[in-house]
């Protein structure tokens, strides 16, 4: 083999050794190698003469250049068939590697078509053992009401022996059909272990290919409602199988009730026939005093004859009396025989049930488990999309707004993939539909709310910026969400619960090394107005026509931060001052008089902002992150409000900055090139938050009440767009760099 060149330009040796290329041995016979001094070297070669006048001497050495010259382009010639023969040889070596890939993902398909057959199979398999199933419940019934038929024609004991009996066989029965139902429970449950475990695997492996994840995930759900239903079945199965059990041992005490009677009666008995085999000793001693007498006086024969007879009839009835004894006596043995196998039945019935509730309550774990995977990884796959989440939230029916079905205009789905996430509205006929990433019945507690969104408020102590707010018509319930009904602790908000969440972590997360600081302010947008609430100055705060003289300006910086000049920042050491620096806002907030919507509404829109700074003194690592809570102002109608004056200049003011925040949505779900954050101080203010930067969530509030269906509709199609939105991936902010004393709004 001859040389190779590499990227520098060497010509590598095969062989060892350089040949002398003043000599021309060897060019006939073996190969020559070269290296790049040898070719240079030749190149530059000046032919010596010892007089230039020997022309002879001059053509030999002339010819012996020229053949060295031959030798190596001789040798070059042959490099580059080396290199050819090497080129074809990988070029050969690549089409068979590229034919065995198409190969493994032609495998790879007709595997994943071969699972989804198989599922298909086992859920066809699981159908016809449900309709099984019923056929064998029909059955069952039938079978019951023939034997309560036959046991109209029995006596009382054979009645309730025969109760007792068939309530066993129904237990025993039901037993059996929750332990089928628990498998198919089981069953189920690996079924969605192994979807979520592919779907886990194939979100690390493509994590592009995100639409067909969701669908996986619905899928997953449609199962986490059947198992649901199922364990709903099996618990009401429990209850019956309670109350089966509870008559079986009103029943077991009647019977030990007439056991302890037919003791009793078989106690008096035996001491009548004591009785009357005493009268009957001393009749037939009477007689045979009477019968030696008689041989003495035959006048007493009549009276012989009377006592006889008596005795005979006292004989008759001591024989019955004997009779109606061992007949009690066969009754009792038998009732203790029966109650014994009713005891032993009833402890058997007692271990069934308990080793189904301790099997229901496995299921139950296993089924929250699986819910809380599916929470999981539906959140991955939100934060990989980028979306804002939107949750929807219905307040009840108020006092003395129209309750009656007829009036009633939302509806919620019940179907497998809608089952807590979708809302139908009615208008006028025509039902409109509507999904999120969840929907709160009006019953939902503030305690359920919070608990979905205890997560992403965890996310600001890991160094996220994290943006909630309300949005919906006036009297939705926004200011309720977000703040809650005062001393009343059940009915805290949102903002009271994440900060008690915040202090409890920070305390909890002390042991590993991190120490936190925490940064308050408040403010709300007032007819495009920013007013400091946390600012002491009164006049600062509430001037005339509630604009303030203070400027207090929006300013973003080059790391995508937002500040807000002049602006009163507090630090904060504990829930407690929190709180009671939320009642100090609150009196200050603006806040109408009565109009023809509301009792009491918010006239403006509420940002309290969180600012958290983390240090580990043991990694020596800095976290920042941002939690920004708002309540916005309610949407009205002027037709319906009626509002005039200043009412009127309100809520024109909260219209538009509204209407701003719908064109920044409409450009973004657009992904417009120029979003105008700039038209409002609202818009301006949450620019890091629909900006990319932040893991956003949206409350839409919506009132049930019929003469707000038009406000609604338009609040759940916002919603709706705001969901389509996809705004980037949520950065962590790490870093050792020292922080100013402004507060950022993300």
């Amino acid at each position: 083999m001859v040389g190779e060149m590499t990227n520098g330009g060497r010509i590598r040796q095969s062989f060892p050794g350089a040949r002398d290329l003043t000599s021309t041995e060897g060019s006939e016979y073996g190969p020559v190698e070269f290296t790049r001094e040898d070719v240079d070297a030749l190149l530059h070669e000046r032919i010596k003469y010892k007089s230039k006048y020997n022309y002879k001497e001059r053509c030999e050495n002339t010819m012996d250049y020229v053949k060295r010259l031959r030798l190596c382009i001789r040798w070059f010639q042959e490099l580059e068939l080396d290199y050819a023969f090497e080129q074809e040889k990988l070029k050969n070596a690549m089409e068979l590697n590229e034919k065995h890939c198409a190969d493994l993902e032609v495998s790879l398909k007709e595997k994943e078509v071969e699972l989804n057959l198989v599922i298909h199979e086992l859920r066809k398999n699981f159908s016809s053992v449900q309709v099984q199933l019923a056929k064998e419940q029909a059955e069952k019934l039938a079978a019951t009401g023939s034997l309560e038929k036959e046991k109209e024609a029995r006596l009382a004991v054979e009645k309730l022996q025969a109760a007792l009996t068939e309530e066993l066989g129904k237990t025993q029965g039901d037993l059996q059909t929750a332990n089928q139902r628990i498998q198919a429970v089981n069953d189920m449950y690996k079924l969605l272990q192994e979807y979520n475990s592919s779907l886990q695997l194939y979100n690390s492996k493509i994590q592009g290919d995100l639409d067909e994840a969701h669908e996986t995930i619905k899928r997953g759900e449609k199962e986490r409602t059947g198992i649901v239903e199922n364990i709903g079945n099996l618990k009401g199965q429990f209850k019956a199988l309670q109350d089966q059990l509870a008559a079986s041992k009103v029943s077991q005490e009647d019977i030990m009730k007439q056991k302890d009677e037919l003791v009793n009666e078989i106690v008096s008995l035996k001491v009548e026939i004591q009785q009357v085999k005493d009268d009957r000793d001393r009749h037939l001693t009477e007689v045979k005093n009477l019968q030696a007498e008689a041989t003495k006086q035959n006048d007493f024969k009549g009276t012989i004859n009377e006592l006889e007879s008596k005795c005979s009839s006292q004989n008759k009835e001591l024989q019955e009396l004997q009779d109606q004894l061992a007949a009690s006596e066969r009754k009792l043995q038998v009732a203790d025989l029966s109650t014994f196998e009713k005891m032993n039945e009833f402890e058997e019935q007692k271990e069934s049930i308990m080793e189904l509730k301790a099997r229901l309550e496995k299921a139950e774990l296993k089924l929250i488990e699986g819910e809380q995977l599916r929470k999981k990884l539906h959140n991955t796959i939100q934060e990989l999309k980028g979306n804002i989440r939107v949750f929807c939230r219905v307040r009840p029916l108020l006092s003395g707004e129209n309750s009656s079905e007829e009036a009633k205009t939302i509806s919620y789905p019940t179907s497998l993939e809608a089952l807590g996430r979708g809302i139908d509205l009615m208008q006028n006929g025509q039902k409109h539909c509507f999904t999120f990433d969840k929907v709160f019945v009006p019953n939902a507690s503030q305690e359920d709310i919070f608990v979905e969104i205890s997560q992403l408020v965890q996310s600001a102590l890991d160094g996220y910026k994290v943006c909630i707010f309300a949005y919906g018509q006036t009297g939705s319930g926004k200011t309720y969400t977000m703040m809650g009904r005062p001393g009343n602790p059940e009915e805290k908000g949102l903002i009271p619960r994440c900060l008690e969440q915040i202090f409890q972590t920070r305390q909890s997360l002390r042991s590993q090394g991190w120490k936190y600081e925490l940064q308050v302010s408040m403010l709300e947008i007032y007819n495009e107005t920013i007013r400091d609430l946390l600012s002491t100055n009164k006049e600062a705060v509430r001037a005339d026509n509630g604009v303030s003289p203070q400027k207090y300006a929006i300013k973003h910086d080059a790391s995508g931060n937002t500040h807000v000049v002049e602006l009163t920042v507090v630090d904060v050491r504990s829930s407690r001052e929190v709180s009671f620096l939320l009642d100090h806002a609150a009196r200050n907030r603006q806040v109408s008089g009565k109009t023809a919507m509301n009792e009491q509404s918010s006239r403006s829109h509420f940002v309290f902002t969180l600012r958290i700074t983390g240090f580990n003194e043991s990694t020596e690592q800095q976290v920042q992150g941002v939690l920004n809570l708002i309540d916005l102002a309610g949407s009205e109608r002027l037709s319906k409000s009626g509002s005039t004056g200043d009412r009127l200049k309100e809520t024109q003011a909260i219209n538009k900055s509204l209407s701003s925040l719908g064109d920044v949505i409409f450009a973004l779900a657009k992904k417009e090139d120029h979003v105008p954050f700039r038209n409002s101080k609202l818009t301006y203010l949450l620019q890091p938050c629909l900006g990319g930067d932040s893991k956003t969530l949206m409350f839409v509030n919506i009132t049930p009440e019929p003469s707000s269906t038009g406000e609604s509709l338009c609040s759940l199609r916002f919603a709706a767009r705001v969901n389509a939105c996809e705004i980037g991936t949520a950065h962590r902010q790490v870093n050792n760099r020292p922080l100013d004393n402004r507060l950022s709004l993300g």
